[in-house]
């Protein structure tokens, strides 16, 4: 039998999220690094946008984000629009030589809209959304998309023409909000259908049998809001990301087709979140969404004053550049004084902003420019707070925006070459999460102390994911939890390490299928012959240490979190057993010649002290450990190629302690002071301190070029000349 006729509406949905179409196009930015905020005329206490512009001019900001926040007040009824302050906030902006980026106002739908259309408001599995919150809709409602698109080309075809306005920002912060109501259901009914044309074949894949589970005619198929079935889940959150990069696709082909040839789209992303931005976001594929952009975009925000270390900034921009293939990135929101424990220390603000810069951010902005004085976000500040007067943060933004006037245009298209990269899956990001193990540490808790690690020994790493090709510019790949996999995917990581790289892998590797099914193979998978270890036992850690402490951290470090799997090397080297009366024959960490390659295989959870020496020992077998790695955190070095060829290194005091560090390169300049410094010479960092040394010894002359994407062989985008910039 076949799925029942689906509504068009639902037909609809499915066949956007069948779409895989790619939309490519050459867009223009300033030849610099742009410096500004977010700014709401629609907020402000008082008419002040004069007395703002000037205060923007003294800070040297050069672009403004706006309107992305301000759907009700741009179309007061349906139909019945009124753009004056998107009109004087351009007339200002223009005349002060400020550039604008405009963001579609779909995010927070307006009051007439909820009441005109109530069912916009999201269905989730725990019930329809109230009013009042943003992203409280539906954004597969064919009520919302007609509403959302009558806004979108009102607004790009009037500020289109205008010269202040360089690009546009599609919605903001863009997921499905849970949104799983009957019609989704029957789109995902029809989407699985298209996978799996015979039931049988579903039934098997998904091993529906369990608990009556089995599905015996497509008129049966149950709501999954109930599914104990992490196949079926898991499913259902892959369709449910598909409908995010479906609606940005069909925002950006809106906003194109309305807009000034040479204006860029973008989109600002935001990462899983842990008191601040903190890993690969669950419900949301960026790398397939950021081929719908010309240029990719995000928002970072981390821990401020003593918890400050960088890390945030350091693994969102790495993210957000491996997304369209090692490319410059929008750094579209940061936090000037944000939260009241996140108000920073003198020094800090400049910090972060050149640390954004080190990873490849083309722009740094905040949000917001000034405080709002009611609703839910009064006391997440902006670089005014709520008086609108200059304060430290602000005083310090000045220095920042002076220092990007004279050096942006050097600074801009920093190039990164890393040989090291991790992997990452949304696919095994969920499959892991529905079944965490002890301490609910879900998948960015196994990542980020693995990505950490590294920050702090200054190994810099990319990104890759599923569908990249080709990792052949790569030494070494982390493989965190990859519990979901095909075989395919294992087969192209293997196949790296046969060729001679060097692979990581960590426990739950291999154990499921692209389908969360658990392997009927010895485990781990496919993983087991390149890795040359297998196990048929796990057990969570309790008290398990590494015999004789191998790598030296001390008692309190030298311990297994978690996940612990115990195993038999095949063909592989044991580089540490387990301590225990019981569980001591096991290996805990392996090391297997594969090939012309290596791969190693950690088998439990580490601490973060444990972490790093397996990293460091892994980064030097692999042959990665270099100048660089004679500094360590909370010394910060972030290396690159200027666009004029020469190297570059950002060297970072992540500390409240001036110190001097040595100049593990080259003789150079540093570009922020114009001092001299000599190889091997010592180079005094202050508290919170930065030094951008431009090394005058070594050029670039490799014809490499970031990573081929899907539109890799023409521009994404263009550089206007630097005389359009005031």
């Amino acid at each position: 039998m076949t799925p029942r006729r689906l509504p068009a509406f639902a037909a609809a949905i499915l066949a956007a999220a069948l779409s895989t179409s790619t939309t490519c196009a050459t867009a223009q930015l300033p030849n610099t690094i742009l410096f500004g905020a977010a700014y709401y005329d629609e907020y402000s206490p008082v008419d002040r946008l004069e007395q703002d512009v000037a205060m923007m001019q003294a800070a040297n900001i050069t672009v403004v984000r706006i309107a992305e926040s301000t759907w009700g007040t741009l179309e007061r009824q349906e139909g019945v629009f009124d753009f004056t302050h998107v009109d004087r906030m351009l007339a200002a902006m223009h005349k002060a030589g400020i550039k604008v980026i405009v963001g579609t106002p779909t995010y927070a739908i307006p009051t007439w809209l909820a009441r005109a259309h109530p069912d916009v408001l999201v269905e989730r599995p725990n019930g329809k959304a109230p009013y009042g919150p943003r992203q409280n809709m539906d954004i597969t409602n064919p009520e919302y998309r007609k509403a959302a698109e009558r806004v979108i080309v009102a607004l790009v075809d009037h500020v289109k023409d205008h010269p202040a306005v360089i690009g546009y920002q599609l919605d903001n912060e863009t997921k499905a909000y849970d949104t799983s109501g009957p019609n989704v259901q029957a789109a995902f009914q029809q989407w699985l259908h298209k996978r799996f044309p015979d039931l049988d074949q579903l039934n098997h894949a998904f091993g529906l049998n369990y608990w009556s589970n089995r599905i015996n005619r497509w008129e049966d198929f149950p709501s999954v809001n109930g599914s104990i079935n992490a196949s079926l889940s898991s499913a259902f959150a892959e369709f449910q990301r598909e409908l995010v990069t479906d609606f940005l696709g069909w925002q950006a082909d809106l906003v194109r087709k309305h807009a000034r040839q040479g204006q860029f789209v973008t989109q600002n992303f935001d990462l899983d979140w842990k008191d601040a931005s903190y890993g690969v976001q669950p419900v949301v594929d960026h790398f397939a969404a950021a081929a719908k952009l010309d240029i990719a975009g995000v928002d970072i925000y981390h821990p401020g004053q003593d918890k400050l270390t960088g890390a945030e900034i350091a693994f969102g921009g790495d993210l957000t550049r491996s997304m369209k293939g090692n490319r410059n990135y929008l750094l579209l929101e940061t936090q000037a004084m944000g939260f009241p424990h996140w108000t920073p220390y003198p020094g800090q603000l400049r910090l972060q902003a050149y640390s954004h810069i080190a990873s490849g951010a083309n722009t740094v902005e905040y949000w917001h420019w000034g405080t709002t004085a009611n609703a839910i976000e009064t006391y997440w500040r902006g670089l005014l707070a709520q008086d609108y007067q200059s304060n430290p943060t602000y005083e310090e933004a000045k220095q920042i925006g002076a220092e990007l006037r004279q050096l942006g245009p050097k600074l801009v298209d920093l190039h990164k070459q890393n040989r090291v990269a991790f992997y990452v899956s949304n696919r095994a990001l969920t499959g892991y999460n529905a079944f965490k193990p002890a301490g609910n540490a879900g998948y960015n808790d196994v990542l980020r102390p693995l990505y950490d690690a590294l920050y702090r020994m200054n190994v810099e790493a990319d990104f890759v994911h599923p569908g990249t090709e080709d990792l052949s510019r790569y030494k070494l790949i982390v493989v965190p939890a990859l519990y979901a996999a095909s075989d395919a995917e294992i087969a192209k990581l293997n196949a790296f390490a046969k060729a001679g790289g060097h692979v990581l892998y960590t426990f739950k590797s291999g154990f499921s299928d692209e389908n969360v099914k658990v392997r009927y193979a010895t485990q781990p998978g496919g993983i087991s012959e390149a890795a040359g270890v297998r196990y048929t036992q796990f057990t969570n850690p309790d008290h398990v240490a590494l015999a004789g402490d191998p790598y030296k951290v001390g008692k309190d470090a030298n311990q297994a979190r978690w996940w612990m799997e115990l195993l038999t090397p095949t063909t592989a080297q044991v580089v540490a057993r387990y301590q225990h009366p019981v569980w001591g024959k096991y290996a805990a960490v392996t090391r297997n010649a594969y090939g012309a390659g290596e791969v190693t295989y950690v088998g439990f959870m580490p601490t973060d002290a444990l972490a790093g020496k397996i990293l460091e020992e892994t980064v030097k077998r692999a042959g990665l450990w270099g100048p660089q790695q004679t500094l360590r955190y909370p010394l910060v070095v972030r290396s690159g190629v200027l666009n004029n060829g020469r190297a570059v290194h950002y060297l970072f005091n992540y500390s409240a302690e001036a110190v001097t560090a040595r100049n593990p390169f080259g003789a150079g300049v540093d570009l922020l002071t114009g001092r001299g410094i000599a190889a091997g010479a010592g180079v005094g960092l202050g508290p919170w301190g930065v030094v951008v040394l431009e090394d005058g010894n070594r050029a670039w002359a490799s014809a490499t070029r970031p990573d081929a994407d899907e539109c890799a062989m023409r521009p994404h985008y263009v550089h206007n000349d630097r005389s359009a910039m005031r």
